[in-house]
């Protein structure tokens, strides 16, 4: 009777521990097979269908967010450069004057940078602006989409060498050994921009830069990423440098359209064009 005891209590334990282990894993395997949300953009040049990539969560939550608060709706479309991307999300754009320059508002916090090694900026890719901060942290609502280009080898060659020199000196930026010389160019900024010290330090900054390029390990462009590059398109250059959190699922001729038009110097249309509207839809995919 005892051991009868001891053994129904064992199997019982057991049979308890797979079902805890199972529910458990639910989550998990009911994450991955997450549909992608989509968000319809309605422009006054046509609407815009944007998948937006699970695998940036922060990116993809916080534009759901500004969606659903309808911070979009009026916005203008204030960069735009034909064969690059366009670009939008400058609260002030609501209110702006004709010829007024845009770009440099935004809410109060940033995004943490999300980088994955299948995100890319390919044509239709969405990304998010920011500043120069070395965290390469995003802005709050400003974001851009990819119309780009298609590139040869030579001139992806020419783009890896382009983000491996950023990606050195954005090493030697971050290296806690170097923030008391970062700290004191940022002080004669302030206080005596004509200082001959400011390029004096930042002579130093490039040749430590320039040490660490030939001592690092070279970023290189995936071959999937190449080919999409030499035969879709893409703004190859801004890899490993800005965020990519979604991409086109329809309308890309909207956006051929939108980047053709006439500009200002500062890249603002010369005809205001604006987002009449942006809101959640269905994932029909």
């Amino acid at each position: 009777m005892t051991n009868l005891s001891k053994i129904n209590f064992l199997d019982l334990f057991c049979f308890s521990f797979l079902l805890i282990s199972i529910s458990c894993s639910q989550p998990e395997k009911q994450q991955e097979e997450e549909p992608a949300q989509q968000v319809e953009i309605i422009t006054d040049m046509g609407t815009i269908v944007l998948r937006l990539y699970n695998e940036t969560p922060l990116h993809r939550d916080n534009f759901i967010k500004l969606v659903n608060e309808q911070f979009y709706d009026s916005i203008l479309f204030h960069r735009v450069i034909q064969n690059f991307m366009i670009q939008s999300g400058d609260p002030d754009s609501k209110v702006a004057e004709a010829g007024d320059e845009l770009g440099s508002t935004d809410l109060p916090y940033t995004i943490p940078a999300e980088f994955g090694p299948n995100l890319f900026h390919k044509r239709g890719a969405l990304g998010a602006a920011r500043d120069g901060n070395p965290a390469r942290a995003s802005s709050s609502t400003q974001f851009y989409i990819v119309q780009g280009r298609v590139y040869s080898d030579s001139l992806l060659a020419v783009q890896e060498g382009r983000i491996n020199t950023w990606l050195s000196m954005n090493r030697v930026v971050n290296d806690p050994l170097n923030k008391a010389m970062l700290d004191r160019r940022d002080q004669l900024r302030d206080e005596n921009p004509e200082s001959d010290s400011i390029q004096l330090i930042s002579d130093a900054l490039s040749e430590l830069a320039t040490i660490n390029l030939e001592s690092s390990e070279k970023y290189k462009y995936p071959e999937a990423h190449q080919e999409v590059y030499k035969t879709i398109g893409g703004a190859a250059h801004l890899d490993q440098n800005y965020t990519v959190f979604g991409e086109v699922v329809s309308g890309m001729e909207v956006i051929d359209k939108i980047a053709a038009a006439a500009a200002n110097d500062a890249d603002r249309p010369v005809e205001d064009i604006k987002i009449i509207t942006a809101r959640l839809v269905e994932n029909k995919e």
